[in-house]
């Protein structure tokens, strides 16, 4: 297996050449001059997601619901927090359909959300707004959500469900030992993989999805462990990809993964049986290869 590259400081070695980012091109500035109209988020920007601007240059976003504070403190994260969100917008399912059709997408849209800890019902039935009215405006259209993990209460999780989403994904993050220094207190492995297995439980047709960062400082053995608990619960997709440090006030990266490892884990996850792995250093939770592959998966079994 190829090895990772480690320092003593890594924060302070040079990327290597396989994380160089494209610049923008083509739709990009329309993306983003359609998103400022419509006074909507994306995780894209907020999470600096570094194929910001690969995806809005090709005309595609990953829509942010909910406002752009969350009531989580992860420790890798770079969206806002605050103990009170955001005011939620009533008119935000509308603006997210307007969006769409200006940005001239038909087929699939992944939304996903910040924590809303503070709200009665954190923020799900908001969330299943948002999916009925693209539903509504485009029944052809498949929709991705990427769910918080709702403290683990399955009437907020049917909420979701009941608004019938193709896919719901919910990202374990990290593996089980890491939970604790990466993610939230709030937030726990078995909490995650609780969500999926009643996603997954509850209606057997809905595709379920999670996702893993490298780099935090986690063993082979470990991935792949992961990749067992998941598949345990009937998880379908999974991505992997290199966690990079947003700004000194979160984690440090303890190893660059080389693109030889990401190979050999895609093999391995496949092997043990995921439908589709998308592993790479870019590779993120919404990740185009993944949703090519679930739209022809979907339209195949249709």
């Amino acid at each position: 297996m190829e090895q990772m590259i480690l320092t003593e400081d890594i924060g302070t070695a040079p990327k290597p050449s396989w994380l160089a980012i494209r610049p923008p091109t083509g739709q990009f500035s329309v993306v983003k001059d359609i998103i400022k109209k419509h006074r909507l988020h994306t995780v894209c920007e907020e999470a600096h997601c570094p194929n910001m601007a690969e995806c809005w240059s090709t005309g595609t976003a990953t829509f942010m619901i909910l406002g752009d504070k969350c009531t989580r403190g992860c420790r890798f994260c770079n969206v806002k927090t605050s103990v009170r969100g955001s005011p939620v917008d009533p008119q935000e399912p509308e603006n997210i359909v307007q969006a769409l059709n200006q940005m001239g997408i038909f087929d699939y849209v992944v939304l996903t959300s910040v924590d809303r800890d503070d709200l009665p019902d954190q923020g799900s039935s908001h969330f299943a707004k948002c999916i009925r009215s693209i539903k509504a405006s485009s029944p052809e259209m498949l929709v991705e959500v990427l769910i918080p993990d709702f403290q683990g209460e399955k009437e907020l999780i049917g909420n979701i469900m009941h608004a019938k989403p193709d896919v719901i994904a919910h990202n374990l993050e990290t593996v089980e030992r890491l939970q604790g220094s990466v993610r939230d207190r709030r937030a726990n492995y078995a909490q995650s993989l609780s969500v999926l297995a009643h996603v997954k439980r509850s209606n057997p047709e809905i595709i379920t999805k999670s996702s893993l960062m490298l780099g935090l400082g986690e063993t082979k053995e470990e991935v792949i462990q992961s990749m067992k608990d998941l598949l345990a619960i009937g998880v379908e997709i999974l991505t992997l990809g290199q966690y990079l440090r947003p700004s000194n006030r979160y984690l440090p990266v303890k190893e660059y993964v080389p693109p030889g490892v990401f190979r050999e884990l895609k093999f391995i996850g496949e092997e043990l049986g995921f439908k589709f792995v998308a592993a790479g250093p870019l590779v993120r939770s919404s990740y185009r290869a993944g949703e090519l592959f679930i739209k022809h998966f979907l339209r195949k079994n249709a």
